[in-house]
């Protein structure tokens, strides 16, 4: 089976990026150049590679980037720290609405 990974970039300007791939290495290589001049983060260089997800099947994966690629940047950086407690507060406050 071909696993997955999303991953999240930090970009100069502080906006993240969400993504999914089967190689993070090649794959944040190819942000950082600039490969593609159309893409989101071409103008927003340098990039950071912030989070990564553990390998998932493809359907998970791409489940969890559309997730995240709606999540408020407050939960992003939760997530990208590790504060938990944090993710799930603003998860509730959300939940609320």
């Amino acid at each position: 089976m071909n696993y997955l990974q999303v991953y999240i970039l930090t970009c100069s300007d502080g906006s993240f990026y969400t993504g999914v791939t089967n190689d993070v290495e090649s794959r944040f290589f190819q942000h950082s150049t600039g490969l593609n001049e159309n893409s989101y983060t071409h103008s927003r260089r340098p990039l950071i590679l912030s989070w990564v997800s553990d390998q998932m099947d493809p359907n998970s994966a791409i489940e969890l980037e559309k997730k995240l690629k709606k999540w408020s940047r407050a939960k992003k950086k939760a997530l990208i720290e590790g504060n938990y407690d944090s993710l799930i507060v603003l998860s509730k406050k959300n939940f609320k609405k």
